[in-house]
C-alpha cells in the first residue's frame, strides 16, 4: 500500500509527487497519457508574476508569484531564464502613468535580486521599437522569465522517480473505491488492469478533476470552470531575445514571444470550453484574434497565411462565479475532505510558476493524515541537469563543445538548454557522431532517443517531438515518420524479447 496516490501528470501532480517523495512517503502518481499531454506544455511559457492579475486586485497571487521565478531560475537554469517584455503604450488604452503605477508594484512586490528592474523606452530610438507601427513612441521593458513549460514536467517527474516515487504514464484510472482508512483504485494500462491501495488520494487531473471526483462521488457538484487557452507560432517576426507584450481593446494581452530561435509564439485567447468539444483545437475566431491583436502593433502585419503551428490547451480554473472568463481566477484552489473515509485532496487552478509553492501546500494540508514535516526541501533543490549557476549557461556549452567538438555548435546549445549538465551523460563515451547512434534529422541522435525513454518517460514520437522538445518544428515529414517507424519498431523488439523472456520461464524454449 502507498502513502500517497496521484492521479493527473501535469504540473501540479509531478510537483506534489516530487514534494511527498523527497519526504520519504511512498507514492504512486497515474497519468491517462503522456506527462504535460494537456494544459501543461500548452502554457505560454513563462514563469511570470502575471502582470494582469494586478488589474483584478490578485496581490497575494502575484507576489507569490513573482517570488518563485528567481527560485525556479536557480534551480533549474537550462530550461528557465530571464527574459525582457517591452510594453508599448497605445492610445486608447491604459495610460502611461497606470502601466508605469502597476510595473512599480510588479517590482517591488516580489523579492528580486537577479532580474532587472522597469525601464522607460523611446521606441522610436530604441532598436526594440523597429518592428512596431511607428504610431507607438513610449513603452516600457521589465522583466520575466522563459520557461519550457513541458520539459519541466518530465524533469520534475523524473526527479520524482529518482526519489523513490513510481510514476506510471499511459495509466488510465477507471475505478476508484473509498474505505475508512485507504483508496482502492483500479488501473487500465499497456499491460492490462491492476488494482492498487494508498492510503491518501491526491486527485490532480487537471481539466478531469470533476471526472475523476465522480468516479467515487457522483454527487459532488462539479466546481472546474474551464477556459481554452491558444496559441499561434509564425516564423520569426523580430530580431533580439526581448519579448512583447500588447494590449488589446477587449482589456486582454497578447504576448509575441522568440520561439525555437526560428519562430515567434504569439498567444493567448481565453475561450468557454466543454468536455463535448473533444480535444481542444483553436478555432478560426481565434486564429482571427490573434492575428488582428499583433497586426495592431507589428508593422507588418500578421495574417492566416503566416501561422505555421498551434496548440491549445484547457486551463482547469477554480469557479469563483465570474462573469468573464478572463477575470476567472487563477490562483490554486483546494478541497480537502476526511469525512467519508480516507482523506482526498483535489486541486483546482494553480500556474506553472507556483507549481512548487503549491505542492509544498499540499504536504502542509495532508501533514497530518500522512504524518510528515513540511519544511521547504525543494527550494534549493535544483531539478536533474540544473545543478549549474544561473550564469553559468555559456561556460556549460564551451566545456561541453570543447571535450565533443564533433557536435555542431547549434545542436550542443540545444542538448545544454534541454538537458544542462546531463548532456554529459547523453553524450558519455561518444568519439564521433557515430557513435550517437541513428541520426533522424534536426540534431536528434539516438542517444538522446535512449536517454529520452530511460529517464523521461517518453513513449513515442509525439512524445519526443512535441513534449520533450519541440524538433517535430523544425523536422520534415519524412524525418518525423522515420522517427515513428523507429519507435513501432522498438515496440515489436520490446514485445519479441517479452514474449521469448516468457517462453523461456515456461519452458517453451531452449
Amino acid at each position: 500500500m502507498y502513502d500517497l496516490a496521484i492521479i493527473g501528470g501535469g504540473i501540479n501532480g509531478v510537483g506534489i509527487a516530487r514534494d511527498a517523495a523527497g519526504r520519504g512517503l511512498s507514492v504512486l502518481l497515474v497519468e491517462r497519457d503522456d506527462l504535460a499531454a494537456h494544459t501543461s506544455s500548452a502554457s505560454t511559457k513563462l514563469v511570470h508574476g502575471g502582470l494582469r492579475y494586478l488589474e483584478q486586485y490578485e496581490f497575494a497571487l502575484v507576489r507569490k508569484a513573482l517570488k518563485e521565478r528567481e527560485v525556479l531560475l536557480h534551480n533549474a537554469p537550462h530550461i528557465i531564464w530571464p527574459m525582457r517584455f517591452v510594453l508599448p503604450v497605445d492610445e486608447g488604452m491604459r495610460p502611461a502613468w497606470f502601466l508605469r503605477l502597476g510595473l512599480f508594484l510588479y517590482d517591488h512586490l516580489g523579492s528580486r535580486s537577479i532580474l532587472p528592474g522597469t525601464k522607460s523606452l523611446d521606441l522610436l530610438k530604441d532598436a526594440r521599437g523597429t518592428p512596431l507601427q511607428k504610431r507607438l513612441k513610449k513603452g516600457f521593458a521589465y522583466s520575466d522569465c522563459w520557461v519550457d513549460d513541458a520539459r519541466l514536467v518530465s524533469l520534475t517527474a523524473r526527479d520524482a522517480k529518482e526519489r523513490g516515487a513510481d510514476i506510471r504514464t499511459q495509466t488510465e484510472c477507471i475505478g476508484i473505491e473509498r474505505s475508512a482508512d485507504h483508496w482502492t483504485l483500479q488501473l487500465n494500462g499497456s499491460d492490462g488492469g491492476v488494482t492498487e491501495q494508498a492510503k491518501v488520494l491526491v486527485n490532480a487531473a487537471g481539466p478531469w478533476v470533476d471526472p475523476v471526483t465522480a468516479l467515487y462521488d457522483s454527487s459532488n457538484p462539479a466546481k472546474l470552470r474551464l477556459i481554452k487557452g491558444s496559441h499561434i507560432v509564425i516564423a520569426r517576426k523580430f530580431e533580439g531575445d526581448h519579448s512583447y507584450i500588447f494590449q488589446n481593446k477587449d482589456g486582454r494581452i497578447v504576448f509575441a514571444i522568440p520561439y525555437e530561435g526560428t519562430h515567434t509564439l504569439i498567444g493567448t485567447t481565453d475561450q468557454p470550453w466543454s468536455y463535448e468539444e473533444g480535444p481542444a483545437k483553436i478555432s478560426d475566431s481565434e486564429i482571427d484574434y490573434l492575428c488582428a491583436v499583433a497586426s495592431e502593433y507589428f508593422a507588418q502585419p500578421v495574417t492566416r497565411g503566416d501561422v505555421q503551428w498551434t496548440y491549445s490547451g484547457v486551463r482547469p480554473l477554480f469557479d469563483d462565479h465570474s462573469q468573464s472568463a478572463s477575470t476567472v481566477t487563477r490562483d490554486y484552489v483546494f478541497d480537502y475532505n476526511e469525512d467519508g473515509g480516507a482523506p482526498v485532496l483535489s486541486v483546482f487552478g494553480g500556474k506553472i510558476t507556483t507549481y512548487r509553492v503549491l505542492a509544498r501546500q499540499a504536504m502542509k494540508t495532508l501533514k497530518s493524515a500522512l504524518h510528515v514535516e513540511t519544511d521547504d526541501w525543494t527550494k534549493d533543490a535544483p531539478l536533474p541537469g540544473g545543478d549549474f549557476p544561473v550564469d553559468g549557461f555559456d561556460a556549460l556549452v564551451a566545456r561541453y563543445m570543447q571535450r565533443w567538438a564533433f557536435i555542431d555548435k547549434d545542436v550542443m546549445v540545444r542538448l545544454v538548454r534541454a538537458y544542462g549538465t546531463d548532456t554529459a551523460q547523453i553524450l558519455a563515451g561518444a568519439t564521433d557522431q557515430a557513435a550517437l547512434g541513428q541520426y533522424f534529422g534536426a540534431g536528434l541522435y539516438e542517444a538522446e532517443l535512449r536517454w529520452l525513454i530511460e529517464h523521461e518517460f517518453a513513449k513515442s514520437a509525439e512524445d519526443v517531438l512535441w513534449r520533450r522538445s519541440k524538433l517535430g518544428l523544425h523536422m520534415s515529414e519524412g524525418e518525423q515518420a522515420s522517427l515513428a517507424d523507429w519507435f513501432t519498431s522498438q515496440g515489436r523488439n520490446r514485445d519479441l524479447k517479452t514474449k521469448t523472456v516468457k517462453a523461456k520461464a515456461s519452458g517453451t524454449v531452449s
